[in-house]
């Protein structure tokens, strides 16, 4: 914090200062330090950032995956977060399945309407369904074992609008200060679906669901199950409260570390058009979906990936 009568005039920092502000360069790793480069031959590799997001072209997801392109899509995963495919011409739910199979197996979200191939949700929105997706969240926080990743491809997309949003957890991490990592380091939080999904259902059918999905507990920071790489894990739909804090202590922390997500730095973004397929790694990034599209119609089709205990 300045003070008004020593700040100079050739200091380009505003007087009021703020915690979040960051002038300059920033930490962008894409792997760990130490960890060596992959190299691929299965695919090429157009990154959306240096460090994070990647389109990856050269390949046809429609054709059996052999043990060559398994291992290879899942260091890609691992280096860049999220990956990207354009003009699966042909790509169906069995597909699909086969696909996340090179990671797990499918995790059903009880919140989402189902497809009828069972693993499969289905994302339906338009002018009577208007997106409600629009907010910074890691998909299944609210499950003792979070979905290690997801599988979403584009079935109907609008003329314009309809882009999604992930942010890279790790380099959120990564960019704390040093007090504050710290701070934070071993707490655990609190996480639950009733402040979000729970807001549309009436008492009797947010009894029915409590009694087999009750609040869970995860490290604020985690350790990636694959990678080994501290990553920082709240978010603002399903984070509802850091155990041993009061309440002061949890606003204050949590309105910082929920706001990490929205630094553009750490973002990418990615313009849906027909046959185009994402995945993500779910523990180390968030996702938004832009909801700028009503009422135009977009149907995405999702499979999210059975996860591992974080604790």
């Amino acid at each position: 914090m300045h003070d008004v009568a020593s700040a100079s005039v050739a200091d380009p920092r505003p007087v009021l200062d703020k915690p979040l502000m960051h002038y300059g360069r920033r930490t962008l790793d894409r792997l760990a330090p130490g960890t060596e480069q992959p190299a691929y031959t299965c695919f090429e590799v157009a990154p959306l950032t240096p460090h994070f997001g990647a389109v990856l072209g050269g390949v046809d997801l429609t054709r059996p995956v052999t043990g060559e392109l398994a291992g290879e899509l899942r260091q890609a995963l691992l280096e860049w977060k999220v990956i990207f495919f354009r003009r699966q011409h042909g790509f169906t739910a069995e597909h699909q399945l086969a696909l996340s199979a090179v990671w797990g197996d499918p995790e059903p979200n009880p919140f989402f309407a189902r497809t009828g191939t069972p693993g499969i949700s289905r994302l339906a929105k338009d002018a009577k369904a208007a997106g409600n997706k629009n907010i910074w969240h890691s998909d299944h926080s609210f499950m003792a074992n979070p979905s290690l990743g997801a599988v979403l491809r584009a079935v109907e997309v609008p003329a314009a609008g309809g882009d999604t949003m992930w942010a890279d957890m790790a380099a959120a991490y990564d960019n704390l200060p040093e007090e504050l990592k710290q701070r934070i380091d071993g707490l655990t939080a609190v996480h639950d679906w009733e402040a979000s999904w729970g807001a549309l259902m009436d008492d009797a059918q947010k009894a029915a669901f409590r009694a087999s999905w009750p609040r869970v507990e995860h490290p604020v920071v985690v350790r990636h199950p694959r990678s080994g790489r501290r990553t920082l894990y709240v978010n603002e739909p399903f984070t509802r409260y850091i155990k041993g804090l009061s309440e002061q202590e949890n606003r204050e922390l949590l309105d910082i570390l929920v706001l990490q997500a929205r630094i553009p730095e750490f973002q990418i973004r990615f313009h849906w058009e027909p046959d185009s397929i994402a995945i993500w790694d779910n523990i180390a990034v968030q996702h938004y979906a832009v909801n700028d599209y009503f009422p135009q119609r977009r149907v995405m089709e999702r499979i999210a990936i059975a996860g591992v205990p974080l604790a």
